[in-house]
């Protein structure tokens, strides 16, 4: 992602402005803020993926609260708690609840900065991840149904041969839809066209 987006949700307009400050003084940074929970939540639908700053003891829906209501509404976001001294427990319960990461008040720049690059790194993460999937899709969506069929023979390490006699053609067809559709997926090697099957769900992964 190229722009870093930042959700301050925070009812201290103080703290807020302060933080604003610092991103802005950082560099690379698009802040918007929230000076409740409710706001926040309210317009996540219609926001891009990015890291939210969010505290914790606030007016109405505290931040644990908002943190629960966000992962039901939304996987985009990457949290950072803001707490007050002696929350420690509460911080905890908001990691296991989806919170990379807590900062107490007073916060140390340095440490905001790091937990901010932390998050940035798991969406960036999970950008590519998703554009390799679909990339994936795309590839297996480009087969015909015949190179699905030598594929997924190959996926179970059947010999030419043996693919030819299943599908009831000639093993001579089936090297030329297997060169057919590694050319569409783009790889040189069956090994790459069967991680390109996995990626793209064509064969479904049981769980051990």
């Amino acid at each position: 992602m190229n722009i870093r987006r930042i959700y301050i949700v925070d009812d201290d307009d103080a703290l807020r402005q302060s933080v604003e400050v610092l991103l802005d003084v950082a560099g690379g940074f698009e802040t918007r803020s929230f000076a409740s929970g409710q706001a926040f939540l309210d317009q996540v639908p219609h926001m891009e993926a990015g890291c939210v700053l969010l505290d914790l003891n606030m007016p109405g829906l505290n931040g644990l609260e908002v943190l629960y209501r966000l992962r039901k509404l939304d996987h985009r976001y990457e949290t950072i708690l803001l707490t007050g001294q002696g929350d420690i427990g509460v911080a905890v319960e908001a990691m296991k609840a989806g919170a990379i990461d807590f900062i107490e008040k007073p916060y140390d720049n340095r440490m905001l900065l790091d937990a901010l690059d932390s998050g940035f790194a798991r969406i960036e993460d999970r950008e590519k991840e998703a554009s390799a999937i679909q990339s994936a899709r795309d590839g297996i969506d480009r087969l015909t149904p015949r190179e699905r069929d030598v594929l997924l023979g190959l996926i179970d390490g059947k010999a030419n041969k043996i693919i030819a006699y299943e599908l009831d053609i000639s093993p001579r067809t089936v090297e030329i839809y297997r060169a057919n559709l590694m050319d569409k997926l783009g790889v040189r090697s069956v090994a790459e066209a069967v991680r390109i099957a996995f990626a793209a769900g064509l064969v479904p992964v049981f769980p051990q």
